[in-house]
């Protein structure tokens, strides 16, 4: 794996191991980066989260600042993934039909991307959210997990094509 740098691998040095990108020489640009993903529900955990009668208390605030923790704390829990100052976090959960989607959107001013912070809000609001409502519905599942859209760096505007 000698080629591992030219090849697009960054995070591999030239013998193959892993290694944190060096971003000292990268300059620092407002980033934002947009992540969403549903948690799919029991049609009785639907109607305790619009009812407030969920047994655990407001799982809706509960999932909201989970995310939001778990944007801060993301370079704890992925390896590779940089430090870094987050400037903002805004999380929205719209309960449905058949669950609830979970939209969050990070900010930072810095010399690498957020898109990691907001895939982990997500994921970590997910998790409190069924944490809240397991035992109306054990079955619940996290699905659809993705980046949509990210600003700022060399690679300027990105949005998902469909």
């Amino acid at each position: 794996m000698s080629n591992a740098r030219s090849s697009g691998l960054t995070h591999l040095d030239s013998s193959g191991a892993a290694r944190m990108v060096d971003v000292s020489a990268k300059e620092v640009t407002a980033r934002t980066a947009t992540a969403t993903g549903r948690v799919l529900l029991s049609a009785e955990a639907v109607a305790a989260l619009r009812g407030g009668g969920v047994p655990k208390g407001d799982a809706i605030a509960v999932a909201r600042i989970a995310g939001i923790q778990g944007a801060k704390r993301t370079p704890d829990l992925v390896p590779l993934c940089h430090p870094i100052a987050v400037h903002g976090v805004d999380v929205a959960l719209e309960v449905a039909d058949d669950g609830v989607g979970i939209s969050a959107t990070v900010r930072t001013a810095d010399r690498t991307g957020v898109e990691m912070e907001a895939l982990t809000c997500v994921m970590t609001a997910a998790l409190g959210l069924i944490d809240m409502v397991k035992a109306l519905d054990p079955e619940a599942v996290v699905t659809d997990v993705r980046v949509e859209e990210k600003t700022g760096g060399k690679t300027g505007h990105w949005r998902r094509s469909s």
